[in-house]
């Protein structure tokens, strides 16, 4: 019986994640092609004639209606086929192809860092809620939280690289390029982990089993690590694996910065080059990243808590 209901459960995450990404490739669609500009005045020189605009809007299909170039798009994503950039004239799928690896470096060093920052940080402050280091870890936590991601970014730069001198304020391919961009990155992640976790930490020391282990003269750090801490770590596993799918498509303004080569920073490029295919072919592939973490971890959290229903 769990076994069919566990079945029923997959299909039915499954479909909605494939409505879901229908979803977001209509709507992509149809914004990239009500925004500003013609893709085939843009790649003819200044002086093209309309006669030699509207010769390449046939050549590239732009003539025919919008639910038809739906379906053609939509066709092609089936077979692999994401289309073709306009401002690099080679194929969409394998320039993300080639700029994935950048993004996954950065997103997963900057929520490897705030883990193990903000999960120790949180258990410590829960653990002694009112005393001065819960004080610390919550003005840690807010000044994340409200801290302008842009500003930080600049700030790091300025004491690191200008004055200190000690890091690269730009550049890829080396551990001390890193740890600017995930700095900045990972602090506002943080921040909200600690928060989380001080939370779930506070939350369920005050339950009666707790209380109950307590009173049979168990040692505070053992009740921690062994009884409070699994309980406390289900949400905050089910939080990170969305922030990390969260920071996989919203990069760009810590890759343009710091002149990362990532997909951020390939979509900045795209806007300003009115590549509307680009664009289109991203946010088609971040959504479909992000829908399929969220399924996994949904799917986790079934295994992690028992208490979960499957409806």
């Amino acid at each position: 019986m769990k076994k069919t209901m566990i079945k029923r459960y997959l299909i039915k995450r499954i479909l909605l994640c494939i409505l879901v990404v229908l979803g977001v490739s209509i709507i992509s669609f149809g914004i990239m092609h009500l925004a500003p500009g013609d893709p085939a005045r843009l790649l003819l020189p200044q002086d093209a004639s309309d006669e030699e605009v509207n010769l390449l809007r046939e050549e590239m299909g732009l003539n025919k209606p919008l639910y038809i170039q739906y379906f053609i798009f939509m066709k092609g994503v089936m077979k692999g086929d994401l289309g073709t950039s306009l401002y690099y004239k080679i194929p969409n799928l394998d320039l993300i192809v080639e700029r994935a690896p950048a993004t996954i470096i950065l997103s997963a060093a900057a929520m490897l860092g705030a883990c193990l920052i903000a999960i120790p940080l949180g258990v410590i402050a829960g653990a002694n809620q009112g005393k001065i280091v819960d004080f610390f870890a919550m003005l840690f936590a807010i000044l994340g939280q409200s801290m302008s991601i842009v500003w930080l970014a600049i700030l790091l730069i300025f004491i690191f690289a200008v004055k200190l001198r000690i890091l690269p304020s730009f550049g890829y391919g080396s551990f001390r390029a890193l740890i600017l961009p995930a700095a900045s990155l990972g602090f506002i992640q943080a921040a909200l982990i600690t928060r989380l976790t001080r939370a779930g930490m506070i939350e369920v020391l005050s339950e009666d089993y707790i209380l109950a282990i307590r009173a049979k003269g168990i040692q505070n750090y053992k009740v921690i690590n062994r009884y409070a801490l699994k309980n406390v770590l289900i949400p905050v596993a089910t939080v990170v694996g969305l922030r990390f799918a969260i920071l996989l498509g919203g990069a760009m303004v810590v890759e343009s910065i710091f002149n990362w080569p990532g997909i951020g920073k390939l979509v900045v490029v795209a806007i300003y080059g009115r590549d509307f295919p680009l664009v289109q072919a991203v946010i088609l592939v971040v959504a479909t990243v992000f829908v399929l973490i969220t399924m996994v971890v949904d799917v986790l959290y079934l295994f992690i808590d028992p208490r979960v229903r499957y409806d």
